[in-house]
């Protein structure tokens, strides 16, 4: 390790995390913060989507100290007992002295970090508003003036995704506002439609999905849960790298959903 290489302590990055993202203005149902507490001073940080055991052994070959991630433990409803693979998750990150720190909806809805902006980046939509719970989804228009049709926004979000998104809809309707709330959003299809969007897209698909889309006329994209939150992490990673001048690498651990 240089002997150069800057540091910063585990609570001063705890505080700035909760003030930036400001967690306790949002209404979650895991815990957003420190997780797991691994060493005081941090040189190396990790992010990725979900902290899984592959995560955190890439983490461990790096020589990290931290791992931030989107997708934490200790959801409301799990069962809270250190078994199977949670306790062997815990373990290593224990045994390694690893700090793991989680953000869940903070992350999502930050207006430069967050995953809704970061992918409003990505796919150079113009932001007009919020809308559904808590400000969750976002409204706007695309900058792209290729992008026409809804069949047109597909091919476009294949291209920059990397995977080919579930459409339902004709892909000849026009675009129009177009709606968006990364990861598993698809129960907001319903206030896109009283939002006016003529497109909604987000990360999975259920049952009822289709048939809301059918009815209502909204076109439905489902762009995949993990595909569209791999960058409000990395985009926060760089920015803390940035600030506190420690060494960041983003670990793409490859999921099908």
């Amino acid at each position: 390790m240089n002997p150069k290489t800057k540091q910063v302590n585990r609570g001063e990055l705890s505080q700035f995390l909760a003030d930036q993202l400001q967690i306790s203005k949002m209404n979650d149902y895991c815990p957003n913060g420190l997780q797991v507490e691994g060493a005081e001073q941090i040189k190396i940080i990790v992010t990725g989507v979900t902290a899984s055991l592959a995560l955190i052994e890439k983490a461990i070959e790096l020589k990290a100290d931290c791992i931030l991630v989107h997708h934490g433990y200790f959801w409301r409803g799990e069962n809270p007992c250190l078994i199977g693979p949670k306790y062997q998750r815990i373990k290593k990150l224990i045994d390694s002295e690893m700090n793991l720190f989680a953000y869940h909806l903070p992350l999502d809805v930050h207006p430069e970090w967050g995953n809704n902006a970061q992918l409003a980046r990505l796919l150079e939509f113009r932001q007009e508003g919020t809308f559904a719970e808590q400000g969750l989804a976002c409204y706007g228009t695309a900058l792209n003036p290729l992008l026409r049709t809804v069949g047109d926004l597909r091919d476009w979000i294949e291209l920059k995704l990397g995977r080919p998104p579930q459409l339902i809809g004709s892909p000849e309707q026009l675009l129009g506002r177009i709606a968006w709330c990364t990861g598993a959003a698809q129960n907001f299809l319903g206030d896109a439609v009283q939002a006016g969007a003529s497109v909604y897209l987000s990360g999975e698909i259920s049952e009822p999905t289709v048939h809301l889309a059918r009815e209502s006329g909204v076109a439905y994209l489902a762009c995949g849960h993990h595909a569209t939150e791999r960058y409000g992490i990395l985009a926060l990673g760089r920015a803390l790298a940035e600030r506190f001048g420690i060494t960041h690498h983003f670990v793409d651990i490859p999921n099908p959903v």
